[in-house]
């Protein structure tokens, strides 16, 4: 009963997840969902502000700390093992679902396209970013990122297989192809709004500080493999060194 139930829990995180990462992009992008990065009430600017720096700060300390392998084996006295990472994703999805909730539109346009096709190059390059997002957590493990092979793992009672250091497509040209798709997925935009300014430069800055924390947890988990990837393929921007 305990392993369909963290099945069950696991699966429900996941939905959680798909859901609100379908709705997160008709967030950003102002497409089909009721609120929007730019749509709703406006608050006085010094409010709107402390809000949504607020939101970005529960993101960012979440996803950041929750993460962390010393807060890992501290949450599994209390977690399964098995549900550990289907409850970041329920956590991080949460820190999402709020920002979408509670985000204070600053609708004041900084720049805007000039012109129908250069706005259509831009929602087509925003919409690319996400699809480097999506297409980048499959080419490592999807489903292992999100929890569902470790619950599945637990209820055929399988064990995990040691990780193994690879670099398949997107990888072999940046080390975070998934950071670099939501990159482009936020400053990509038609009409730059003061809002949507804050939360881009907001999460980038997020993403410099989250690369930093997780390229110390895979030097220590790959040890001298990630420092010779490290050295010959950019962060963030796709270059290569010679070997």
């Amino acid at each position: 009963m305990s392993r369909t139930l963290a099945l069950l829990y696991g699966l429900a995180s996941y939905a959680f997840f798909l859901v609100t990462f379908l709705y997160a992009v008709g967030f950003v992008e102002g497409l089909v969902v009721p609120k929007t990065i730019d749509s709703g009430p406006v608050a006085p600017f010094g409010e709107a502000l402390l809000v949504n720096l607020a939101l970005l700060a529960v993101f960012a300390v979440q996803h950041s700390l929750m993460a962390r392998p010393a807060f890992k084996a501290w949450w599994t006295q209390f977690v399964p093992k098995s549900i550990e990472r289907s409850t970041y994703v329920l956590f991080a999805t949460a820190s999402l679902a709020l920002i979408c909730w509670q985000w204070q539109p600053m609708p004041t346009v900084l720049w805007r396209a000039g012109s129908p096709l250069v706005a259509d190059i831009m929602i087509g390059l925003s919409m690319f970013g996400w699809l480097v997002v999506l297409t980048s957590t499959y080419l490592i493990n999807h489903f292992e990122l999100f929890g569902l092979q470790q619950v599945m793992h637990n209820m055929t009672g399988r064990e995990a297989a040691p990780a193994i250091f690879r670099t398949p497509f997107f990888y072999k040209f940046v080390r975070h192809p998934i950071y670099l798709g939501f990159i482009i997925a936020f400053w990509a935009t038609p009409s730059m709004t003061v809002g949507h300014l804050l939360f881009a430069a907001g999460t980038t800055g997020y993403i410099v500080i989250g690369i930093l924390l997780e390229e110390h947890d895979l030097v220590a988990l790959f040890g001298d493999d990630y420092r010779r990837y490290r050295a010959r393929v950019g962060m963030l921007f796709p270059w290569r060194k010679a070997a």
